[in-house]
């Protein structure tokens, strides 16, 4: 087995949003196939039996990003373990992924959860062409680039000038390698319906999300002031059920809305149950960039799904057996006419091949075959 050194700048245990869920599963996956060490911040929670060595020594404050002489401790750790492969989480930490591959000769692999810049620019941050730059000529010196999104693979080759030899798709995954069972899916929608006293003949759509985070944020509010206006005309029998923690409190637990078919469960800790139970999953998301990882749940739950286009990069509609539907970013009454169509199919299965695309296994594999590409 090679020795790899994964660095991951923030707090990624517990791992409870879609990236830190990333990073946990994709490392517990890639600990079966190399000696894994991950180096992180103090403040990370380490399980009581972990699959990898696990070494909170970064510090919990900012200036950690520039703070030189984390290049010292590194580097001991790398002498000792002889460690070949440093995948640096996100691009932040590059100037010190240069500095170990240049002066130890150690195989740098950038793994990239979106592009950074782009993100930030969707939020309407200033300084995000500094960031571009900065970004660009980390992944320009990598030796390997993992990208979570062919298109984000491909405007990196293209406005980074990247060799596309170096660069791959490495996605987010699930762990199942097949569809729930029809009584799964049942047994989850009683569940559901059961515990939050939903009328089990309605059509059951689901949203969920980390609530402060804004691109969720904003399609909660693209739900409550577009979309579910639309279907209380329809004649439709619904409920919108809500998932989420961290609710700005200026939403009030979503009250107002108890009486337009609206329900706010808060934070649930299975939320698999409640991919399988949707019959619908929305998505009427169009910033963040990088994979909505909770599109990839919900439908290897077998739920449909309706998205806008931006919030459906990296999931390949042709995967799904017809049961994505794409539509252009900001069209909620073209969201609602999906919903609409949808409704008619939920007894149409995702195609089997949206399995071997999105499981753990298939994609760390290629990781570790082009991790060894560059041994």
């Amino acid at each position: 087995m090679i020795n790899v050194l994964s660095i991951v700048s923030y707090r990624f245990l517990p791992a409870l949003m879609g990236g830190e869920k990333n990073i946990s599963i994709f490392n517990d996956y890639l600990s079966k196939l190399v000696n894994l060490s991950c180096v992180t911040v103090k403040k990370v929670e380490i399980p009581v039996k972990p699959g990898y060595e696990i070494l909170p020594l970064l510090s919990n404050n900012i200036i950690r990003y520039i703070n030189p002489f984390y290049f010292f401790i590194l580097r001991k750790i790398i002498l000792q373990k002889k460690v070949s492969h440093v995948i640096l989480e996100h691009p932040y930490y590059g100037w010190l992924g240069i500095a170990l591959q240049k002066l130890l000769g150690i195989k740098l692999i950038i793994h990239s959860h979106n592009i950074e810049a782009l993100r930030f620019k969707s939020f309407g941050k200033w300084w995000w062409r500094l960031l571009w730059m900065y970004e660009r000529a980390v992944h320009r010196r990598a030796d390997m680039n993992f990208f979570i999104t062919r298109e984000d693979m491909d405007y990196a080759i293209a406005h980074f000038k990247l060799a596309p030899q170096k660069c791959t798709v490495i996605t987010y995954g699930i762990n199942l390698n097949a569809p729930p069972t029809p009584q799964e899916k049942t047994n989850a929608r009683t569940a559901v319906c059961t515990t939050h006293h939903i009328n089990a003949a309605d059509l059951l759509l689901f949203y969920t999300g980390t609530l402060y985070y804004r691109p969720n944020l904003n399609g909660l509010d693209i739900i409550l002031e577009k979309i579910n206006p639309l279907l209380q005309q329809s004649g439709i029998a619904y409920t919108i059920l809500i998932c989420g923690n961290h609710l700005p409190e200026r939403y009030n637990n979503l009250e107002a809305y108890k009486s337009k078919n609206i329900i706010y469960a808060g934070f649930v800790k299975d939320i698999g149950m409640y991919f399988k139970a949707a019959d619908i999953f929305m998505n009427p998301i169009s910033e963040g960039g990088g994979i909505k990882t909770k599109l990839v749940e919900a439908l290897a739950g077998n739920s449909s799904a309706v998205s806008f286009a931006s919030g459906a990069f990296g999931v390949p509609a042709e995967l799904t057996g017809g049961k994505l539907t794409v539509v252009p970013d900001g069209d909620s009454k073209g969201l609602f006419e999906a919903i609409q169509r949808s409704s008619t199919l939920l007894k149409q299965d995702i195609s089997t091949d949206f399995y071997k695309h999105f499981y753990w296994g298939n994609i760390v594999q290629k990781a570790y075959q082009h991790i060894l590409s560059i041994a």
